[in-house]
């Protein structure tokens, strides 16, 4: 394992950049009222100064040596039990550095974006607070050098979700929605727990250090369960197959909140859960392979799913599904696909949050209309808010010199390199991308003017499309920077490692042909989304679009497996209680009372009674003793 090296100089800041947003969320959720006319603004300050402080520490991560790039820092011991410890301790390196910049620049562009779409609702301050608290949390969760450490921030997370998810929680379907995704992320923690709980049997420690160096030390069937818990944990905060069924109805928070959840935090914890835990992944093949299946299922989920949705929103949390799959997916195949993993990740991260606020920004518009049956003639009323979403769109498909075209072209090429049935449907998959996001442009901003009556489309105020700017310049020179002068697979290798395959192919030949799969989708989508009319009510469609309307039956299975099953069981348990534990406990009561009540006869409080029973008593006693005598 690499050493640590000591936190000196800027590095001695690494606490600052979770105390801060830690502060501000503070401040902003304990200072009452008298918060409200700034608290916004020490949101943006507090997670701005971390994006600053992060950026400082990568230029001093470049000018030191890769072996050198590690560094750790402890603040103190925070859990001690007979043998056992776990320090309140952090660890940067090239892996984190790269979160820390994500969550901290694309989450102060949200905190801005967010001045202006919360700017008239009464509890913006607790918003922010919410907000900062979200980012305190994703920075502790990849900051930490141990796995209990880990699991604060994975929990802290949960928590800042459940409460902005639900934020307009007089709305029973927002709060439905919070309380859905806090129940099923708890089924994923309970892989996480179980997974820390069995590193510390088997290897005594929970630091990433004492773990990863003796790993190849544990059977394969303990690295293979621990990998499989930890699968499990990322499912539940990723949003992949089987706990994807939560990230839907997460739409139903405040637009900068989904843009959060989808690009810088909540959904990439579990890409990074498993990439952080490469070593054991490495190790255990079919936990590997078992990643792989449940990126590749996603994949596909989410890009059905996105296919069919009406509302803005959730046809693109139906991507970030797919997308995230993508991810997923290259973490599974191991030291070729970890690097482009997290590359997809950063990238994906960028136009994500482009897009998700560049709907935001057409909700805005549209008097908080999401459905895009509702829109279309936009591009020339709101002329930034289209063009830096179609740059984002050609991000997200993957058309050259945007950001997708490098990063899920290198998970694409890796796919191939495992196995070609990988490959072509990761390929097919891309086409798909290709026909959903088209449609959603086509949609939204071409064709004719669908609006209802009360309806005036007009451009966002500057604090919501400066932050879109900005994002789209990213969508279109973060790849080339990335591959052309950052290296970003040369920046990583030192954590994630790499490894290349030599295929029959040259590369261009599949980047080609994954090309003209998308281009063959978005022409199919332009098409039958642009070049006809829109119905305003939804046609019947087929049986697959129909069940893509629903989720494809997400939350009928889940009703179906846990739901109903749980609603009976409890109703059995309820039964058992009254007729039996009530029953046996009322019974023995009734019992002894009844017999008491009956011995109560007997006790009349007359000497003469008690002196007949005893005479009574002696004379049986007296021939008892006669009989036994005779025989």
């Amino acid at each position: 394992m690499t050493e640590l090296m000591p936190a000196e100089g800027v590095f001695s800041l690494i606490w600052l950049l979770i105390a801060l947003p830690l502060a501000g969320a503070v401040i902003l959720l304990f200072g009452g009222r008298r918060t409200n006319a700034w608290g916004p603004y020490l949101g943006i300050l507090t997670v701005g100064a971390s994006a600053v402080i992060g950026i400082l520490m990568l230029l001093g991560m470049m000018q030191n040596d890769p072996e050198q790039r590690t560094i750790g820092q402890t603040l103190f011991t925070w859990v001690f039990v007979g043998d056992f410890s776990a320090d309140m301790a952090f660890q940067l390196d090239q892996l984190s550095i790269v979160f820390v910049l994500l969550i901290t620049v694309v989450g102060t562009l949200i905190h801005i974006y967010s001045l202006g779409y919360m700017a008239h609702d009464p509890d913006k301050r607790k918003f922010f607070g919410y907000l900062n608290l979200f980012v305190a949390a994703m920075l502790l969760l990849v900051l930490a050098n141990n796995y209990l450490l880990l699991y604060v921030g994975w929990e802290g997370v949960g928590l800042a979700s459940y409460l902005l998810i639900s934020f307009w929680q007089i709305k029973p379907s927002a709060a439905a929605a919070g309380k859905k995704a806090f129940i099923i992320n708890r089924v994923g923690d309970v892989g996480l727990s179980l997974a820390i709980m069995l590193m510390f049997v088997t290897f005594g420690s929970v630091g990433f250090q004492d773990v990863f160096g003796v790993a190849g030390q544990a059977s394969e069937g303990t690295l293979t369960a621990i990998g499989l818990l930890l699968l499990l944990a990322a499912c539940g905060k990723s949003a992949q197959f089987p706990l994807q069924a939560w990230l839907l109805d997460a739409m139903e928070g405040p637009t900068p909140v989904s843009a959060l959840i989808h690009a810088a935090t909540m959904v990439t914890a579990g890409v990074y859960l498993i990439v952080r835990s490469n070593v054991i992944f490495t190790a255990a093949e079919w936990a590997a392979i078992a990643v792989i299946v449940v990126g590749m299922i996603t994949i596909w989920m989410g890009a059905i799913i996105g296919s069919a949705k009406d509302d803005i929103k959730k046809s693109l949390a139906g991507s970030t599904m797919s997308q995230i799959g993508y991810m997923i997916m290259a973490a599974g195949l191991g030291p070729i696909g970890y690097v482009f993993a997290i590359f997809h990740l950063l990238m994906h991260g960028v136009f994500k949050a482009g897009l998700f606020l560049g709907a935001g920004s057409v909700m805005h518009g549209m008097n908080d209309n999401v459905n895009m049956r509702r829109y279309g003639a936009l591009r020339p009323l709101m002329l930034i808010t289209s063009t830096t979403f179609i740059i984002c769109y050609l991000a997200i498909i993957g058309i050259p010199p945007f950001d997708g075209f490098f990063s899920k072209d290198d998970i694409i090429h890796a796919s191939f390199e495992r196995s070609p049935i990988i490959g072509v449907l990761a390929m097919l998959a891309a086409g798909l991308t290709g026909f959903y996001m088209t449609r959603m442009v086509a949609m939204t901003f071409f064709g004719k003017a669908r609006w209802e009556d009360d309806v005036h489309p007009h451009e966002s105020p500057k604090v919501m499309t400066i932050p879109l700017i900005i994002l789209a310049i990213g969508a279109t020179f973060g790849g080339l920077s990335l591959v052309y002068w950052g290296n970003i697979e040369s920046w990583l290798e030192p954590v994630t490692g790499i490894e290349t395959m030599e295929l029959a192919l040259p590369a261009w030949v599949f980047e080609l042909t994954t090309l003209v799969l998308v281009i063959i989708g978005a022409v199919i989508g332009w098409m039958t989304y642009a070049r006809r009319e829109v119905p305003i009510e939804a046609p019947r469609g087929s049986w697959l679009t129909r069940a893509a309307r629903k989720d494809l039956y997400g939350d009928a299975v889940n009703d179906v497996l846990v739901v109903q099953p749980t609603f009976y069981a409890s109703r059995w348990l309820v039964w058992f209680d009254n007729k039996g534990v009530d029953g046996f406990v009322n019974g023995s009561a009734a019992f002894i009372g009844g017999l008491s009540g009956r011995l109560r006869h007997y006790q009349t409080g007359f000497i003469r009674s008690y002196a007949l029973s005893m005479v009574g008593g002696a004379v049986l006693v007296v021939l008892a003793l006669v009989l036994v005598r005779a025989s």
